[in-house]
Parts: C-alpha cells; sequence; structure tokens
C-alpha cells in the first residue's frame, strides 16, 4: 500500500509540474479557438470548461484503465511504474499536444495533423490505420459492457443490440444534445466508484505487493502456464492508464468545444492523469484480489475460488464492487465501469465519421452525409460483432489486437508531434524519448507474442531494439536534412 500511495502523489505532482513544463513549450494564447470561429451547431460547438472535461475524461476512460490494469496487475508492482511514468510523460504529453495541435489547426483531426507535419503519405497510412481501429474499439466497447449488464439480468446479445442502437442515436446527434447532457453524469458516477474504492483501499489497508519486493513477472510465480511476458506485454495490456492511441482520435473532438487554449493542460493534460490514477486504483484493488496475503481476494469469493488469475476482468470489478461498496454503491460502481466503454464507443464512431468526412470534404450539418458514412460504418461493426459473439475466445482476441493497434497508433502519434516539435524549434526530445520507447514496444510485440510471429525472446527482443536503432537512424537524417535546408 506505501507503493500506492507514493504513486498516486506522484501522479499529482506530474501534473502540476511537468504539465506546466509541457504547457509552455507549446505556448497557448488568447487566439479565437475553432468552437467560437468554425460554429456549426454540430461538432463545433463551446460548451463549459467543467463540462469539457469530464466528457474528455469519459471519452478517453473506456475499459482501459479499468480492465486493463486488472489484467495488467497480474504483471506485480511494476504495473505501478507504467502507469505512473507512462502517464506523466508519455500519455498525458501525448494527449494535451493532440489537442492543441487540433486547435491550432482548425480542429483537425489525427491523420490531417500527420499530413501536415510527416507528410501526405504518413496522413493516408494513419487515417486508414485509425480508422480500422476505431471500429474494432467500437466493436469491444459494445461487447464488454454488455457482458457486465447481463450479470444484472438479460443475455448479452440483448444488451449488445440495446447499447448499439444508442450508438447509432449518439453518433448521428449534435454532441451538445446526448454527448454533452448525459456525459458529465456519467464522468461522475466513475469518479464516485474510483472515490469509494479508494477509502475502502485506505480502511482496509491490505498487504499487497510492494514495489521494492520485485519489479519481476509476478504471475510465473503463481502459474507457470502464464505465458505473456512482462516486457512488452505490460505495456500493451495496459494502455489507458498510461498511453492511448485512441486518446488522439478523441482529443479533437473536445478541441472542437474548448473556448480558450489555455484550459489544454486542465483539460487534456489533466484528463489523462485523471485516468491515470482510476488506473492505479484498479491495480492496487487487483493487486489485492490475485496477490493479497495471506489470502488473496479471488479465494475469498465463492465464484472465483479456482480460477485465480484466470478470473475475468468484469468479473473482478462486478465482485470487488458489490462486496466493498455495499448494493447501492456496488450498482453505481459499475454503473461507471459499464458507462465508461458505452461512451468511448459511441465517441469512436463519431471520431470515425468525421475524419471520414474531413478526408472527404463532406460538410457534417446535412443528416444524409452524416449517415451516408456512418452506414457502412456500423455494417462492418455488426459483422465483427457476430464473428466475435461466435467464437469462444473472440472477445480476448479482439482486444489483443486493439491492444497492439492502440499502442502502434499512440507511437505514430508521438512521431507526430516529434516533428512538429522539430518544425517549429522546440525540444522534441520529450516526445523523441517516448516515441522511440513505444516503438521499442510495438515492434517487439509483434515478434514475441504469441497472437502474432510468437518468436522466442532471445530473437524477438533483438529485433524489437533493431527497430527502435533504424528509427532513430531514420529520425536523425531527416533532422539533419531539415536543419541544413532551415540554415540555408
Amino acid at each position: 500500500m506505501i507503493s500506492f500511495i507514493l504513486c498516486m502523489v506522484a501522479l499529482f505532482l506530474g501534473y502540476m509540474t511537468y504539465g506546466k513544463f509541457v504547457e509552455r513549450v507549446f505556448g497557448p494564447d488568447d487566439r479565437v479557438t475553432p468552437a467560437v470561429a468554425k460554429a456549426d451547431g454540430v461538432d463545433f460547438i463551446a460548451m463549459p470548461n467543467w463540462k469539457v472535461f469530464l466528457i474528455q475524461f469519459l471519452n478517453i476512460a473506456g475499459t482501459g484503465p479499468i480492465f486493463g490494469a486488472i489484467m495488467g496487475a497480474k504483471f506485480g508492482p511494476s504495473s505501478y511504474l507504467w502507469i505512473v511514468f507512462g502517464c506523466i510523460f508519455a500519455g498525458a504529453v501525448h494527449d494535451f499536444f493532440v489537442g492543441m495541435l487540433s486547435m491550432r489547426n482548425g480542429g483537425a483531426s489525427l491523420p490531417a495533423l500527420a499530413g501536415r507535419y510527416m507528410g501526405k503519405k504518413a496522413e493516408k497510412g494513419i487515417l486508414v490505420f485509425s480508422v480500422f481501429l476505431l471500429l474494432i474499439l467500437g466493436s469491444v466497447f459494445v461487447y464488454s459492457p454488455a457482458e457486465i449488464m447481463s450479470m444484472f439480468g438479460g443475455t448479452t446479445f440483448l444488451w449488445v443490440i440495446v447499447i448499439f442502437v444508442y450508438y447509432i442515436i449518439a453518433t448521428l446527434l449534435p454532441i451538445d444534445k446526448l454527448i454533452g447532457r448525459i456525459y458529465p453524469l456519467f464522468a461522475i458516477s466513475l469518479l464516485f466508484m474510483a472515490l469509494g474504492l479508494v477509502v475502502v483501499l485506505l480502511m482496509k489497508w491490505p498487504a499487497i505487493p510492494e514495489i521494492w519486493d520485485g519489479l519481476g513477472n509476478k504471475a510465473l510465480t503463481v502459474d507457470p502456464s502464464f505465458k505473456d511476458q512482462l516486457f512488452p506485454c505490460l505495456f500493451i495490456t495496459i494502455a489507458c492508464g498510461a498511453i492511448s492511441g485512441f486518446h488522439a482520435t478523441q482529443s479533437p473532438i473536445m478541441a472542437r468545444c474548448l473556448k480558450s487554449e489555455r484550459m489544454g493542460r486542465p483539460i487534456f493534460y489533466g484528463a489523462m492523469i485523471t485516468e491515470g490514477i482510476v488506473a492505479l486504483i484498479w491495480a492496487a484493488v487487483s493487486s489485492y484480489f490475485f496477490y493479497g496475503e495471506p489470502t488473496p481476494g479471488y479465494a475469498l469469493y465463492e465464484a472465483t475460488k479456482d480460477l485465480g488469475l484466470l478470473t475475468s476482468a468484469p468479473k473482478v470489478v462486478y465482485l470487488v464492487c458489490e462486496d466493498w461498496l455495499g448494493v447501492v454503491g456496488g450498482v453505481l460502481a459499475v454503473l461507471g465501469v459499464v458507462a465508461a466503454p458505452i461512451t468511448s464507443g459511441d465517441t469512436a464512431f463519431r471520431s470515425a465519421r468525421l475524419i471520414i468526412a474531413e478526408e472527404l470534404k463532406y460538410e457534417q450539418k446535412s443528416i444524409v452525409k452524416r449517415l451516408s458514412i456512418c452506414i457502412p460504418m456500423f455494417v462492418a461493426c455488426i459483422a465483427l460483432l457476430v464473428w466475435q459473439t461466435g467464437n469462444p475466445d473472440g472477445f480476448n482476441t479482439v482486444w489483443k489486437y486493439f491492444g497492439w493497434a492502440n499502442q502502434t497508433l499512440a507511437t505514430f502519434c508521438l512521431w507526430t508531434v516529434t516533428c512538429y516539435l522539430v518544425i517549429h524549434g522546440k525540444p522534441f526530445v520529450i516526445t523523441l524519448v517516448p516515441a522511440l520507447f513505444m516503438t521499442c514496444v510495438c515492434s517487439t510485440f509483434l515478434f514475441v507474442s504469441h497472437q502474432a510471429l510468437g518468436m522466442e525472446e532471445t530473437v524477438g527482443n533483438p529485433l524489437g531494439l533493431a527497430v527502435m536503432i533504424c528509427a532513430g537512424i531514420c529520425f536523425g537524417r531527416w533532422y539533419k536534412k531539415f536543419e541544413k535546408n532551415r540554415i540555408q
């Protein structure tokens, strides 16, 4: 528990210090924002800052800081360090710069930003990759909340239909009609859940692994059949609580609703730090569930006595919330956990609509033009859902590929921001270092994961490192050429 407390303090200090430094690097000013200059009553709408923060937080939260933290906690207390350092130095920086650059470029989406700072080939590649990711995410965030809701009644299939109908409505309506009204309530519910769990954690003060007990893969000491290696799998499993490419598709949505650039740090950087806090809380709760001493939490629940590390993330959420927070608190907490993926799912489709519309130069005030983009997206998602529900391991398979695609998109985004910083003569090392690290993580995962190429670590890890070195060399050559041209 001492490690947990120290990490919570570190996240707060990171916002107050490094967050201010990153803000100074960008230099927000008082120029007119797209929410005012391009107001259209659908996507460009100025909203109160508190509401934008809550919507941004809920948009990026999803199941990542909850389910990802639960699965990541199996690796042991090293999950704490990834959440803290990843959030402060990579994820929050990533979200802040994408949101601010979107505002500076008229509310542009990530592919358009990549095109501006990395060239048209990068724009086309990231366009395809980001839309693909958003469709996968929409599918995942239909199925996971439906599975949780089925625990209270009805079938998973019934809840899939209900949630999907909601997605269609939310994607098409102006952002202030549905999202702007109900998202703040759901965000408060999610924050209530986190606060309630912190209070119970402090009251129980369970004996859980500390950072100084060792940072190795703790799951291997309990279950030798656990296949995932700490590197790179931890950094793929815990995404939204540390750094997530999905956030780069969401920050532009809120960039179109902010009335002042000076709110960028509390809203973009601050929402990511808040998400890191939620992830840290669930990592601590899950450490109790998997490794609590003298008896792990899973052994105290009849439904999970024989499951151990194999207990699903939704079941962990349901059992812990109901046991720790009581019936009413448990229902409200689970509502927050259910609302998070649902609200991220609908904004995933909304973001995909806006990205495609921007590429095709389709204005979005017309409902007909919105439908012309949305119908093919929804058909593709339905096909993915049918496959997912018909395959016993469908959800886990989709989630693993989503995790890799998600972190790969974050890597592309970090390289985009690095190029922006170089072009504008700003200290680019703040994104270059995380860009290189995430390049190594994503390439290594592709080589060694049993869901991908499945190479031996002795082969896959050096190959991942080689890819990172090659990326660094390519960047160095580009930087040298750019500086030479600038001097001339």
